[in-house]
């Protein structure tokens, strides 16, 4: 039982890592990839735009596996030097 654990603990890992080297950007979950919340005036109509203040506008947010690997080279780089 342990074992099959660690084993899907694993695979799910590996999975992760390939889905951050492959696509490192996914949409933004608070604006869902938009850029920004559409805001209607009172006849219904979208009016201007605000942007989204979590990924600054572009719909598309950096991985946290990325993240992490970008730290993690830039700790290395720094530290190799």
């Amino acid at each position: 039982m342990l074992t099959a654990s660690v084993l899907l603990l694993l695979a799910t890992l590996a999975g992760y890592t390939l889905l951050c080297a492959a696509s490192p950007f996914g949409t933004c979950r608070k604006c869902q990839g938009l850029g920004g919340k559409v805001v209607l005036d009172r006849k219904g109509r979208p009016k201007g735009a605000k942007p989204c203040r979590r990924c600054k506008g572009r719909g598309k947010r950096l991985r946290i596996g990325r993240r992490l690997t970008n730290h993690s080279r830039a700790i290395h780089r720094d530290g190799t030097r």
